[in-house]
């Protein structure tokens, strides 16, 4: 959808909208996402001051956007979520004013990969510092985000534990700290001498998101896998591996640092965990 320049109000609309974010303290990846699906929003109001849009022209919007741009479901989410904040916090207005048609969840399976592709991807990296990000986002069930915030003292070898602060929905928890990361992040340290994040690029700069994936893109294809495996990948395999070797499933919630159980819950969908023993009728026929 082409986006139009802003006017004067539309840009007094978006200094509100973020000073307000700001002052929620939203998390940095939540205010760039919510920020750009506004900024958009309002660059194609055609002129249309945006206190008087009402909820059927927003539905209108956003179903253009479904059918031009083909945006998936969580995105459309995002976007109704990004343009509810305005009228809801910036505006102060009451949640029954703005009634948008949500879509209906899809139940996708995570993706999962075995143990022993986790094992190929990582043996794979002989680079110090991509294995140690390739290894902590597995081993901690990071998200990316999550991992290239990370700071020195995040790390605290003492406890085994990793400290993830203003992760999603602004909040801290813990997650594990394995004793062979361990081993790697010293070697990396060592070698790198981080200065404040744990992963720094030029000039000390925090690591980026996109530097982070193709890490692990370049990984699996130094493994010879043939599957597209993202970072999230190895978190849903973290989450996995940890159900189907007997971990209780609060403990895996927490350290996912998911407000319901129900999002847990998506991991006992693809665990094999109660299927080693179960055969295909197939198997009992003579073929």
């Amino acid at each position: 959808m082409k986006q139009e320049s802003l006017n004067k109000n539309a840009e007094l609309a978006l200094q509100q909208y973020i000073d307000l974010l700001t002052q929620k303290r939203y998390s940095s990846n939540t205010c760039d996402i919510y920020i750009s699906y506004f900024k958009q929003f309002l660059g194609n109001l055609q002129g249309h001051d945006s206190k008087e849009i009402n909820a059927g022209q927003i539905n209108r919007y956003v179903r253009h956007l479904i059918r031009t741009e083909k945006i998936s479901p969580s995105k459309q989410n995002q976007i109704i979520n990004a343009i509810k904040f305005y009228y809801e916090k910036v505006l102060g207005r009451e949640k029954e004013f703005y009634l948008i048609d949500r879509p209906l969840q899809e139940k996708k399976l995570p993706k999962v990969i075995s143990e022993q592709e986790i094992a190929m991807i990582i043996n794979a990296t002989q680079n110090i510092k991509h294995k140690c990000i390739v290894s902590l986002l597995y081993s901690a069930g990071l998200r990316v985000h999550e991992l290239v915030n990370l700071k020195i003292e995040d790390i605290d070898s003492k406890r085994k534990v990793i400290n993830i602060k203003n992760s999603k929905g602004n909040k801290d928890r813990i997650s594990l700290l394995s004793e062979k990361i361990l081993l790697l992040l010293r070697k990396y340290y060592k070698d790198y001498r981080p200065h404040c994040y744990l992963f720094e690029g030029s000039g000390g700069m925090q690591y980026s998101d996109t530097s982070v994936r193709k890490i692990v893109a370049n990984a699996c294809k130094k493994a010879k896998l043939s599957k597209v495996i993202t970072p999230h990948v190895l978190r849903h395999s973290f989450a996995t591996h940890l159900l189907e070797r007997g971990t209780d499933i609060r403990y895996i919630q927490t350290l996912l640092g998911h407000n319901s159980s129900k999002t847990t819950e998506r991991y006992t969908w693809v665990t094999k965990k109660g299927f080693e023993n179960l055969r295909s009728p197939l198997d009992h026929l003579e073929i």
